[in-house]
């Protein structure tokens, strides 16, 4: 016999003995006094149960309106049962919602002692719920701003335009204009239809720490460049010198030209991400001849190769708007990348095309390629796959990092795609609103 089966008989079977007592007395005294006083006394006893069950079933009614454990009633019959069970459910409800508000709690006291800020928006960007490191971060109070909308509390453009964007890939760094000392690393993780959670984090000691680095970086370059260019001179004056000097001097002179000039790569690759890291660098809103650009980059390509390679490219038609120089150092990077790691007889092949809603300039090669675990460590600065290679090629381990910052610059990303043995592809893509068609006043081309 089943449970729910068992339960059913508890509650029926009061009731049906309750019959059966009905039953007999009416059978007793209609053997003594007749059926109809059998049939009186009968229906004497069933309004009696009936009025009995009213009495319980108004009780239910009132402690249904106001339930509690103290004042659940007493019951006669099957009605012990069902207030029974009633008593059961109501405590392990009780006991479920006090679980529940101690987990609550719990979680929050968790959250608040977090170094993190944490603040819980409903999808019109009101304030649900923050805890104490969130209300310093953004001058806000719980108490006397829950409901608000947060862009209404926090007026910075930066934080109004990244909470509409939508776009939370990466972390917007905001310095708060009650606050500019501060620096913020506010990121949005959506984990409902109609919830976020915008997480604030101190990053000023590391921001400060990073300006140090970028700023010696960049005086130390500086330094350099000086001593170095007199070393170049008096190295091509050495080597232009009349009568010429024994070819092993020429030879060790040769090789000091040789690493001066790749020191001297390396200290204008440093001088270009400072500068390209330097949030006070402005950004050139130059109207750029991409495709005209490609063909310089295609022409530069060939006098690298020396025709060691097959190298072609196409360009459709459209512009953009951005730093001319920027653009052109960071195509450039992928394009003597592509020239540096493809062996002789490869082919590479510059491209300018719609794509994503955006443009992208791609760089494709049949070279020796690049291992996947390698991908997401390319654009760090000093990363090489090879080492020894990179050495032999001429590389400083800065151009894509160099690549990577403009397009960020830009608004664009820069996307990887490689297999070992097959060749490599990279994609520059830049946003729609940076495009313009050739013909100022023609539609821009779109992928489909």
């Amino acid at each position: 016999m089943s449970g729910e089966l068992r339960r059913r008989i508890r509650v029926i079977l009061p009731a049906f003995i309750r019959l059966l007592i009905v039953a007999a007395v009416a059978l007793a005294v209609g053997a003594g006094f007749g059926t109809e006083a059998a049939l009186w006394v009968a229906l004497g006893m069933l309004g009696a149960f009936f009025a009995l069950h009213l009495h319980y079933l108004s009780l239910l009614g009132a402690w249904l309106e106001q339930p509690s454990l103290s004042s659940i009633p007493g019951g006669w019959g099957s009605w012990t049962e069902v207030f029974n069970r009633l008593y059961k459910t109501r405590r392990a409800s009780e006991i479920s919602a006090r679980r529940l508000e101690e987990n609550e709690a719990r979680f929050r006291r968790t959250i608040s002692a977090l170094p993190e800020g944490i603040v819980l928006v409903d999808a019109a960007l009101q304030i649900e719920w923050c805890n104490p490191v969130a209300e310093q971060h953004f001058g806000i109070r719980l108490q006397a701003d829950q409901g608000l909308r947060i862009t209404n509390l926090v007026r910075d453009p930066a934080f109004i335009a990244y909470m509409t964007s939508n776009a939370f890939d990466e972390p917007l760094l905001l310095r708060p204009l009650a606050n500019p000392t501060l620096a913020l690393s506010v990121r949005v993780i959506e984990f409902e239809p109609a919830r976020s959670i915008i997480m604030t984090r101190d990053v000023t000691q590391a921001e400060r720490l990073d300006a140090m680095r970028r700023d010696f970086v960049a005086n130390v370059s500086h330094e350099l460049r000086t001593p170095l260019t007199v070393v170049n001179g008096f190295l091509e004056t050495l080597l232009d010198a009349q009568p010429p000097l024994d070819e092993l001097r020429q030879r060790h002179l040769r090789l000091m030209q040789e690493q001066a000039s790749r020191m001297s790569r390396l200290v204008e690759d440093l001088l270009m991400l400072s500068r390209l890291e330097a949030e006070e660098t402005p950004l050139v809103d130059d109207d750029v001849d991409v495709p005209a650009l490609v063909a310089e980059l295609e022409a530069e390509a060939r006098a690298l190769s020396a025709g060691r390679h097959d190298i072609a490219s196409h360009a459709e038609p459209m512009r953009v708007r951005g730093s001319r120089d920027e653009l052109r150092s960071a195509f450039g990077n992928l394009m003597s990348n592509a020239i540096r790691y493809t062996p002789s007889g490869g082919r590479i092949t510059l491209a300018w095309r719609a794509q994503d809603g955006g443009a992208v300039f791609e760089v494709t090669d049949t070279g020796i390629g690049i291992a996947a675990e390698h991908l997401p460590r390319l654009t760090e600065r000093f990363y090489r796959v090879d080492r020894s290679r990179s050495r032999e090629t001429g590389g400083t381990g800065l151009g894509l990092a160099i690549v990577k910052h403009v397009l960020m610059r830009h608004q664009g990303r820069l996307l990887i795609e490689s297999e070992v043995g097959r060749g490599s592809n990279f994609r520059a893509w830049l946003p729609a609103a940076r495009l313009r068609a050739a013909d100022e006043h023609a539609p821009l081309k779109r992928a489909a």
